[in-house]
């Protein structure tokens, strides 16, 4: 593998990268650092924990200068992100005198404000929060060198396509630019086609979604038997465990059983404090918590090299979320395992996903000599119309019978008639809404 001291970096980022452990370059570093450094704009298309934060980290920081105002904007769609991406920055360009603010909804203004008055080279931002500095004056673009749009497909499923060009277009003309996402919608492709010069374009991993390094199994089971199973794996993991849910009334109440059987445990969903969320996350990345049970609002968010077992508690609604969920182990080339639960009413969504895995998924039925026994819808008695029975027919408007797609375990969870998009982000999604990220 190619080495950072061959990619043409300065000394400054080759200390900290040296304090940090890290010496040679992962493929899409190795690819992407040399172009961004010629001023070439890049399309990248990676999957997560694959190393594109760096590989735009120091290219950027290769390029700004200290005091000379903002140069580097990053735009991330959510604020756990815009967090771990301000994190890594601080860490390589530890001896650059670059500094960095993050501007996310959910924390004070006075804060950023603060921050923003002591001077800062590089900003990374949420859309919606930075269009509000944007239209106060406190964050200006007119010296922007370098722009960055990190995971740019989930910016677009959450509602932020109409704000990131809003801001792209108040960016000078005149800037090194680059775009990474898992995957490339048609909207990801007319955005790069509107806003980017000529990008060099990297397809690494574009048709893996295997999930590499990552031991992928499945246990069918009913829903009230998820918590006993959970324990009994989370039990076997001596490292540390991420469980996800699909709902923010879910996990509150797996955290809360996870409290009563006396595990460290920390929680992650919408409606928390954005202090508390801090919390939540800082007691997870030092060690001091073993789980983190979260909503998909923490699946691209989390960067913890000691996670061993992911746990879907609930099977996802998108394909992708999968991927997302699971790439918070195995980071970095590291190995790990993940799990996921699927209840009577979810094997069709869970079908849909396992069409897309190509690595041989572990069938944890077979192995611990589980039986299932899913109801067949068509072999119940459906009333007749004309005596008006209700309770037990198979039909599309039945709530106490039949076979559908969406999960009823929990009245709480479902007051749409059908689970949300994304969980329960907080941010702009498919019902509309501003944006608080």
């Amino acid at each position: 593998m190619t080495q950072f001291k061959d990619l043409g970096l300065k000394e400054e980022l080759l200390k900290a990268l040296d304090e940090l452990g890290f010496k040679e370059a992962f493929p899409i570093q190795e690819a992407v650092i040399p172009v961004l450094l010629t001023g070439r704009d890049v399309v990248g298309q990676a999957h997560t924990g694959s190393g594109k934060t760096a590989a735009f980290s120091l290219s950027m920081l290769q390029e700004i200068q200290p005091k000379k105002g903002i140069q580097g904007l990053v735009m991330a769609p959510t604020r756990e992100l815009a967090m771990q991406i301000s994190d890594e920055m601080k860490k390589h360009g530890k001896y650059t005198g670059v500094r960095i603010a993050t501007v996310y909804g959910g924390q004070g203004m006075g804060l950023q404000l603060d921050a923003l008055d002591r001077g800062v080279e590089i900003v990374v931002a949420t859309p919606g929060r930075l269009i509000d500095h944007l239209k106060r004056g406190s964050i200006e673009l007119r010296d922007i060198t370098h722009i960055v749009l990190d995971e740019a497909d989930t910016m677009l499923d959450m509602g932020f396509i109409d704000d990131i060009q809003f801001i792209l277009d108040l960016a000078p003309e005149n800037r090194v630019m680059s775009l990474f996402s898992a995957t490339m919608p048609t909207e990801i492709l007319r955005l790069s086609e509107e806003y980017l010069k000529n990008p060099k374009q990297f397809l690494l991993d574009a048709d893996d979604l295997s999930g590499e390094g990552i031991e992928q199994s499945y246990l069918v089971i009913k829903d009230r038997d998820k918590l006993k199973y959970l324990i009994d794996f989370v039990k076997q993991t001596k490292g540390q465990c991420v469980v996800f849910c699909s709902t923010k009334y879910r996990t509150r109440d797996v955290a809360k059983f996870l409290h009563q059987e006396k595990f460290d445990a920390v929680a992650i969903e919408g409606d928390m404090s954005q202090h508390r969320r801090e919390q939540s996350m800082s007691k997870f990345r030092s060690g001091k918590a073993d789980i983190l049970v979260a909503t998909d609002v923490a699946s691209r968010g989390i960067d913890v090299p000691k996670v061993e077992l992911v746990i879907n508690y609930d099977v996802p609604n998108q394909e992708m979320a999968y991927f997302h969920r699971i790439g918070r182990t195995a980071r970095a080339g590291a190995k790990g395992r993940a799990i996921t639960f699927v209840s009577y009413s979810s094997v069709g969504d869970w079908n849909l996903i396992k069409r897309q895995i190509k690595v041989d998924l572990i069938d944890l039925n077979k192995e611990m000599g589980i039986e299932i026994s899913i109801p067949d819808p068509l072999k119940r008695q459906v009333p007749s119309r004309r005596y008006g029975g209700q309770s037990g027919g198979y039909s599309r408007g039945s709530r106490s019978g039949g076979y559908g797609r969406t999960e009823r375990s929990d009245p709480r969870d479902d007051r749409r008639g059908g689970r949300k998009r994304y969980g329960d982000r907080g941010g702009r999604n498919s019902y509309g809404g501003r944006s608080r990220w």
